[in-house]
This record gives C-alpha cells, sequence and structure tokens, in this order.
C-alpha cells in the first residue's frame, strides 16, 4: 500500500488533499468493517438498503444513469451515501434504523420514490467524490471532508448535522509514545481528510509538536501497521479505539479534552437533485425525526443492531454512541459554531484552499 507523507509545513501535500476530492473518480466496490460517522477515504459497495421495501439491489451508478426527469419532478430512484462498510449495508443512527424498519423507504413512496439505494463508504473523500460525479444524491459524514468539499467548489448544501460529538483518538503502539510531546519525529498514521485528520493537526500544533510525520492509511491498515510497529501512533475512534486500549496500546489522547477538536457529523444533498425536489431538506428532516422517535422506543433493538453493523458488543456501542446523542433538530447553535470553527482552521492551515460562508452554505427547512 502507497503511503503519502503529510507535515504542516508541507503544502503540495495539503494540495493534494484538494487534488483528491476534485477527481470525481468513483471507487471501487467492496465490502468491509463498519465505521462510525465522519470517518475518512475509500469507496462503495453500491448495493440497495437490504431492508423492507427497499427495492432490489441495483448498482448506484446505474441508478444515476436513469432517466432524468424534467426539473422540479422527483425522481423514484435516491441514491445515499454513508460511512461504513459493513455486511448489512447500514449507517448506524436514527437513518440507520429508519433504512432497517422501512419506516424512512414508507415515508419516502408518498413523495413518489420508491427505490432507496443505499452505498456505504470507507471514508468521507470518496463519498463527496460520488456526489460531485452524480452517482449519489445526498449523503451523511463527517463534517471535515463535506467542509473541503465545499471549499474546492462541490455544489452541495448542508441539510442536517445529526451529531455533534465525533471523539478523535491518538492511539499509540505498546512501549512507543506516551504523551503528545513524545510524538516529535514520530511517524502517526492518519485518514486523510477526515475529521480525526483535522483533530491531530490541531491537537499538534496546540502541543507545539514539529517535525513529525503523517501517513494516510485506512483504519484496518493503520490498526495493522501499528501492531507491527511501522507506525508510532494512529488516530482512531468510537468502538476501533477503545478496542486498542483494551488491548494494551497507548491512549495518548483524545478530542473529549479538547471541545474545539470535536468533530460533527454533516448530511449533505447536491443542488442538482435539489433542482428535482426543492422540498427534500424538510421532507428528509421530518422523515427522520419519526425514525429517531421510532428508535427511541425500541432503544434495546438499535443497541443490538448498531453492534451487529460495527462488529462489537451492544454495551461498548452505548458507551461511545448513546442513543441520547443523535440529535432531535437539524441544526444547533452550538453545532454551527463548531462546524464554522473547523472550517476556519481548515483554510488557516490550507488544507482547504477556498474560504466560505458557512451559513451560506446552511439549507434550513423553509429556505
Amino acid at each position: 500500500m502507497r503511503h503519502v507523507s503529510l507535515s504542516l509545513k508541507s503544502l503540495s501535500v495539503l494540495a493534494l488533499v484538494a487534488v483528491f476530492l476534485l477527481l470525481g473518480a468513483c471507487g471501487s466496490a467492496g465490502k468491509g468493517t463498519g465505521t462510525t460517522n465522519g470517518e475518512a477515504a475509500g469507496s462503495g459497495n453500491g448495493t440497495a438498503a437490504n431492508t423492507p421495501d427497499a427495492g432490489n439491489a441495483a448498482d448506484g451508478e446505474n441508478a444515476a444513469d436513469a432517466a432524468n426527469p424534467p426539473e422540479g419532478d422527483v425522481p423514484d430512484t435516491l441514491n445515499y451515501g454513508y460511512i461504513g462498510l459493513n455486511d448489512l449495508n447500514l449507517p448506524t443512527g436514527a437513518e440507520g434504523w429508519g433504512f432497517h424498519t422501512g419506516l424512512i423507504q414508507e415515508e419516502l413512496k408518498k413523495y413518489g420514490i420508491t427505490k432507496v439505494n443505499l452505498i456505504g463508504f470507507p471514508n468521507g473523500p470518496d463519498q463527496t467524490e460520488s456526489l460531485i460525479s452524480g452517482r449519489l444524491d445526498f449523503g451523511s459524514l463527517g463534517d471535515t471532508p463535506a467542509i473541503l468539499a465545499r471549499s474546492n467548489g462541490a455544489k452541495t448544501r448542508l441539510i442536517t448535522q445529526a451529531a455533534t460529538d465525533s471523539i478523535g483518538y491518538l492511539i499509540g503502539k505498546k512501549n512507543g509514545p506516551k504523551t503528545v510531546q513524545d510524538l516529535a519525529g514520530k511517524t502517526i498514521a492518519i485518514q486523510k481528510g477526515s475529521f480525526m485528520h483535522r483533530y491531530v493537526v490541531g491537537l499538534l500544533e496546540q502541543a507545539g509538536v514539529k517535525n513529525y510525520k503523517l501517513v494516510h492509511m485506512l483504519r484496518p491498515d493503520g490498526e495493522a501497521a501499528l501492531a507491527r510497529g511501522e507506525v508510532d501512533a494512529m488516530t482512531n475512534n468510537g468502538v476501533y479505539a477503545l478496542k486498542q486500549i483494551e488491548q494494551g496500546y497507548a491512549h495518548i489522547d483524545d478530542a473529549s479534552t479538547h471541545p474545539d477538536l470535536v468533530g460533527t457529523s454533516a448530511t449533505v444533498v447536491s443542488e442538482a437533485y435539489l433542482k428535482k425536489f426543492p422540498d427534500f431538506p424538510k421532507v428528509w428532516n421530518e422523515i427522520r425525526l419519526k425514525a429517531l422517535e421510532d428508535l427511541k422506543k425500541h432503544e434495546d433493538e438499535y443497541y443490538k443492531l448498531a453492534a451487529e453493523i460495527q462488529k462489537t458488543t451492544p454495551e461498548l456501542f452505548k458507551q461511545v454512541s448513546p442513543v441520547a446523542n443523535i440529535k432531535d433538530t437539524p441544526f444547533t447553535d452550538d453545532g454551527v459554531k463548531l462546524l464554522d470553527g473547523t472550517k476556519n482552521f481548515l483554510v488557516q492551515q490550507k488544507l482547504a484552499t477556498k474560504d466560505f460562508d458557512v451559513n451560506e452554505w446552511i439549507l434550513r427547512d423553509g429556505q
């Protein structure tokens, strides 16, 4: 696997992030282990939702190539991207519960949408590529890749922040670095373009640590490289980070003690789809709220489902992603503030190539 070296002093690699997001090429198909919202890069599995009334399995790209209806007419097929390749082909959260039960599919039928394709991605940059290329109509991902795509000209609108407490972890190898300061001159595996990438760069800057090396690895590759001692530390999140800590890897730091470095989620829709379905933001948020209300009536079942998606236990999933953390409103003042802070940081560090107004990106119900 080819590793890409990064540092704050290397603008050439920062430019790579922009190029990566603008390639517009669809990722290759494949399955993998589940990940939580906001994780970073890869390609979708392109299959229809394995849920009641989801329709026959179909490749997301084929669905996007279907007949293009006149402006204002709602297409009968909806292509949704999420972060986390898994055997069930489902996200977690209210969205995953709603697709699992068929509630979302039934509600969408009221608007002429008879088929929903769920397409999983191992990270945000690949999802934004598919959104830009027209393979997806909308999707949920971490704030950092969504911001980077918008900064590079992606024609998207932000319609929901389903979570505002995505915690990145910095995990060290066994018998390796124990503190942030120990990382000077060390190699750290990151998921390029993810909220964890933003977290670790901000953390090291705040700590005054320099001369480190960042290499891009997806989570499974990073975990394997850390176990072999090929990297000194890696970023991780959720149940995967807790598993590493239980296995004896060093818990160097996490974003829970750095409120300004916490990540948020972002649900974005393409402007092209909005032309076909202008009321979609309002419709989606109302349906999502119904799914959340139903989830809260079946929390034990939800935790079992989420644990199966992420190949963990209900108890561990509940510890890192409690139902209480799922937002029941599209936006909060604190969430938008975090989003704006992340955008400003990415622009300052030249990870984002162009500044923009977050409030103009947001499309609230009724706008």
